[in-house]
């Protein structure tokens, strides 16, 4: 009887398929093509104020304090602490940057109001890194400790000030705005005319250079100078090596306690900055209760961001503009936005369908057709959808997203020097 011995075959590995990343002129295209999507929404609707100059300004206005807490967030779990005290260091912002606007001046408030924030990042950052507390346990408490740490301070410096009191500081004085000149007023006259995309056009752009705070520049500007200190500095890759792995960064010599101290602390910054932006130039004067659950909205902005400052950016932007939108037209613009929204669910669905992902594909259909069903059967929605609306958006937004999303690896883990 003869054995015959076959020799293994080899199989080759599967190659890891890359994701495409985006270009500029892919960014652009998408651009263009939205911009003639919404200007057809326009048309069909009569609802003028969804690419308004109006609108397109509230909406820069009220999308910054949410990004700045996201680009706090972004700076925190980049080195793997996660931080859902935003929304206290966002109030410390609000009260300090009124404080010192009010005793020095409207740039000292917002210097202040920033070192404010620092301060809530910096007990962040004791209780998670140094004793090893639960991050979500510790960003609750810092919640708790901003709200009755305002309270507190207003009863002993506002209490007996002109116009202040327990809940409210003084008017506070304003930070200037910048207008382009010449620009500005052309663009309002081609927005009056209400051509096809030549119009929604100029109305975007128009949002964009007419009385634009300059704190509101300094905020955007924090975008681009964000993603170069973490993708193209050192001290960056050092940040996001000890979110990732802490012990092998640790292994290569990289401080990892100084690391996540100097995150969280410019994360409180941040989130302090947008509490100051709230006081002194969203209503020029500290309330209470003025943020508004914008620290977690600004949390779900930077997930929906997928952990990078363009798509936290993007996120901001997006809940500003749908909560710009019901602020100033109510039930008639947001009406518009149902069959937008049909439209890109529709879209969704095509994509779907053409990745392989049948039942992602009927399912984004039916929500697609529903939402156009809602629309064709009403004249305008009730006044309690408009006001849930912006949140709703972040959660649909959130949902379609998190399948692609991808936080750091050692995000909210624990750390101890020399530990596996």
């Amino acid at each position: 009887m003869t054995v015959v011995v076959s020799e293994p075959v080899a199989v080759p590995a599967p190659v890891p398929q890359r994701r495409r990343r985006l270009t500029l002129p892919m960014i652009l295209l998408a651009a263009a093509g939205g911009l003639v999507l919404v200007s057809a929404v326009r048309l069909i609707t009569g609802a003028d104020d969804i690419t308004s100059s109006g609108t397109t300004g509230a909406a820069l206005r009220l999308a910054v304090p949410i990004g700045l807490a996201g680009l706090g967030g972004l700076w925190s779990e980049r080195a793997g602490v996660v931080n859902i005290g935003l929304e206290g260091m966002m109030i410390l912002g609000t009260w300090f940057g009124a404080w010192g606007a009010y005793e020095f001046g409207a740039w000292w408030g917002v210097v202040i109001g920033a070192l404010g924030g620092a301060l809530g990042g910096a007990l962040h950052a004791l209780a998670t890194v140094t004793f090893g507390v639960d991050h979500i346990v510790s960003g609750v408490a810092i919640n708790i400790l901003g709200a009755g740490m305002t309270r507190y301070l207003s009863a002993l410096v506002f209490v007996g000030t002109p116009g202040g009191g327990v809940t409210q500081s003084p008017s506070l004085p304003p930070i200037g705005t910048v207008t382009v000149p010449g620009l500005s007023p052309w663009l309002h006259t081609v927005e009056r005319k209400g051509w096809f995309v030549v119009s929604d056009l100029a109305g975007v752009l128009g949002g964009l250079v007419t009385q634009v705070s300059q704190l509101t520049l300094v905020a955007i500007a924090l975008i681009p100078l964000t993603w170069w200190v973490l993708w193209r500095l050192k001290l960056g890759l050092r940040v996001r090596s000890v979110g990732e792995h802490p012990h092998a960064a640790e292994s290569l010599g990289v401080p990892v306690y100084r690391m996540k101290y100097l995150a969280v602390i410019v994360s409180g910054a941040c989130a302090g900055l947008g509490g100051a932006f709230l006081s002194e130039v969203a209503t020029n004067i500290y309330r209470e209760g003025q943020t508004n659950g914008r620290g977690f909205i600004g949390l779900a902005a930077m997930i929906f961001g997928n952990w990078r400052p363009g798509g936290l950016a993007a996120g901001a932007g997006l809940f500003g503009y749908t909560d710009a939108l019901q602020l100033r037209s109510g039930g008639e613009s947001v009406h518009a936005l149902l069959l937008l929204v049909a439209i890109l669910l529709a879209g969704v669905a095509v994509w779907n369908l053409v990745r392989g992902r049948r039942v992602a594909a009927l399912v984004t259909l039916v929500v697609a057709a529903l939402v156009l069903v809602w629309y064709l059967a009403t004249d305008t929605v009730p006044d309690e959808f408009v006001g849930f609306a912006p949140h709703l958006t972040t959660l649909l937004v959130l949902s379609l997203a998190a399948q692609h999303l991808r936080m750091p690896a050692a995000d909210g883990r624990p750390y101890r020097r020399g530990e596996e």
